[in-house]
């Protein structure tokens, strides 16, 4: 499958494209200049790639949870791609994109991958993830909390289960409840997994794809996780 994944959601900003066996990639710290690099890097891994947006099959995007801005951007650009081409579009968590990072470096079978992402405000975006052979499976759910409560949750589920617990994102560095829990009890430290990448968002693309969730321009929503930010739909979704 031939694939065009984006993501704007923190400081990083990153294209992916895969198509046929050649996986292209950018991927940019540039914070407030997202919507300046995002464009410009659609079209070089598309030049480098030697096609058009019309030889693809499906676009992705990371839809959060992240800062409202960057999810903004991502979401918009990738909803103007899909009304060009008519391309169906999967949404990716980059919180899954992280964990799913984690899983493909990690030489642990089995594993708790923590990803804690800094929310401001003295919150977190935090989801658990239990990696196996199977892959990976949604241990706590995705949400904004402060990192006690991060910590009050992992601790109930280290209680039910043995395997390591590798940490990724930035939260863990931002606060320092976390950064002690972590040097307490992660078994090893994934400090070069700090954002999300678009990389990381093409398989979870494909499997979004195969289980029927994707969607046209239209009902492409992002994910913030705080109830205290709205998203503008397209005309005719308020």
């Amino acid at each position: 499958m031939n694939i065009l994944a984006i993501d704007t959601a923190t400081e990083a900003c990153s294209v992916a494209l895969q198509f046929k066996d050649t996986v292209i990639t950018r991927f940019e710290i540039c914070p407030q200049q997202h919507s300046q690099r995002l464009l410009p890097m659609v079209d070089e891994v598309l030049k480098e790639a030697e096609i058009s947006l019309g030889d693809l099959d499906l676009l992705a995007f990371g839809r959060g949870p992240g800062s409202f801005t960057g999810v903004r951007i991502a979401t918009g650009m990738i909803q103007g791609l899909a009304l060009g081409t008519g391309l169906n579009v999967a949404g990716v968590s980059t919180l899954e994109a992280m964990a799913f990072e984690v899983a493909s470096k990690t030489q642990h079978k089995e594993a708790l991958i923590a990803v804690a992402s800094d929310a401001r405000m003295g919150e977190v975006y935090f989801a658990v993830y239990s990696q196996s052979h199977s892959g990976l499976v949604l241990s706590i759910e995705e949400q904004v909390c402060p990192p006690e409560v991060a910590i009050e949750q992992l601790n109930a589920l280290k209680e039910e289960n043995s395997a390591a617990v590798i940490a990724a994102g930035t939260g863990w560095s931002a606060y320092e409840e976390l950064d002690q829990w972590k040097s307490k009890v992660c078994s090893e430290v994934t400090s070069d997994v700090t954002l999300p990448n678009a990389q990381y968002m093409l398989k979870l693309a494909i499997d979004a794809h195969s289980k029927g969730e994707v969607f046209d321009a239209v009902n492409v929503e992002p994910v913030y996780l705080r109830d205290k930010v709205t998203w503008k739909k397209l005309p005719g979704r308020e």
